[in-house]
């Protein structure tokens, strides 16, 4: 299994967000938004509230798991 993710989706629906301003918005780098958006990295769960409270979505809304 794995962690699939409608992040680059919320931001596109939240007037085109770019991967540097979510990411200063939740206190992670650039590089880290884009990790989880291609499912290289796992967010913590503090990180994963953190964007989806961001986004006034639940987690569920954003953050699914998937079948390899």
């Amino acid at each position: 299994m794995k962690l699939g993710n409608h992040l680059k989706r919320c931001r596109f629906d939240y007037d085109d967000m770019s991967q540097e301003a979510l990411a200063n918005e939740v206190g992670v780098t650039r590089q880290s938004i884009h990790s989880i958006e291609k499912g290289k990295f796992v967010p913590s769960t503090l990180l994963a509230l953190k964007i989806a409270k961001f986004f006034h979505k639940s987690v569920e809304d954003i953050f699914f798991i998937t079948e390899e």
